[in-house]
């Protein structure tokens, strides 16, 4: 008997398919490497955010379900063979200053594009702060090995183009998990392609430059993967499902980032639901019965 495997596309794969090779695969044209990356590309990644909207009724929208959890077989079998081993003797080659220097030059080099999408998120004052911070760490942190910025009271203020889409109203999309790079959403995978692609930094730097930039952001992740490999070993090869673990954990944090903005959501314990709200809290039982 012979069987059939039939892989069905999702519906905005052409689309994506496109502005991907619009990105990372522009063309020479008389001797000059030309991207053809342009304003039309970016609102095609844009849309690509809202293809698979997410309805809000469920905890999480994973129509892929099959594909993700074989690239997060992929990816497991990836991190056991060659991240987990490089990871370890990453962490016991390399003394801790050291690699805590090469994890603040690698961060030093993402705050102009954190900038950048501050700005776009029409959050000034996050901008400045970043800022500051890349100034005093570039100038009196030797060029963002060490990190004075922070003992002076200018920390790190994360954000991506995924949180700039998130702040513009594109809505989540479905939960993917992406080959090498781990979990992510729709939106996320076109911030993600457009922070690669406009990386403000990046696009001033030689190709010398361009190189140590990216060898001191691996050096960044390994040392990650060392300091945090109880934990990442815990969801991974622990859990009973360890792609349901990741996905949840994902995404609880992501829409926790996200959500910076807006009022607390939490319950109190001590709250009585049935209490009015002009009730006296210092009137007696008999008193506040009458209020009511």
């Amino acid at each position: 008997m012979r069987v059939a495997l039939v892989i069905r596309r999702p519906a905005w794969f052409p689309c994506a398919q496109s502005v991907i090779d619009d990105v990372f695969f522009p063309v020479r044209t008389h001797g000059v490497r030309h991207s053809r990356y342009s304003i039309l590309a970016v609102a095609g990644m844009v849309a690509l955010a809202a293809c698979t909207p997410h309805d809000g009724t469920n905890e999480f929208n994973d129509p892929y379900e099959a594909r993700n959890r074989a690239v997060h077989d992929f990816n497991k079998d990836v991190d056991r063979g060659i991240v987990r081993p490089l990871a370890s003797g990453y962490g016991r080659a390399v003394p801790g200053p050291l690699r805590e220097g090469i994890g603040n030059f690698a961060g030093n080099l993402s705050l102009p594009g954190k900038m950048a999408n501050s700005l776009l998120q029409l959050r000034p004052g996050d901008a400045v702060e970043n800022g500051v911070r890349f100034l005093v760490n570039t100038t009196i942190g030797i060029g963002g090995l060490f990190d004075p910025a922070t003992r002076m009271g200018a920390p790190e203020v994360e954000t991506d183009f995924g949180e700039t889409l998130h702040v513009w109203g594109f809505p989540e999309g479905a939960y993917v998990e992406l080959p090498f790079l781990g979990p992510s959403t729709e939106r996320d995978t076109v911030g993600l392609i457009v922070d690669m692609a406009l990386d403000p930094l990046g696009s001033a730097l030689g190709p010398d430059e361009r190189w140590i930039g990216r060898g001191t952001s691996v050096g960044a992740g390994l040392n990650k993967r060392f300091t945090y490999s109880g934990t990442i070993d815990e969801v991974l090869y622990d859990s009973a499902d360890s792609y349901a673990q990741l996905r949840i954990g994902y995404l609880q944090k992501r829409r926790h980032e996200l959500g910076r903005d807006a009022m607390p959501d939490y319950f109190d314990p001590y709250d009585d639901p049935y209490a009015t709200p002009y009730a006296d809290a210092y009137a007696t039982p008999l008193e506040a019965t009458d209020a009511q």
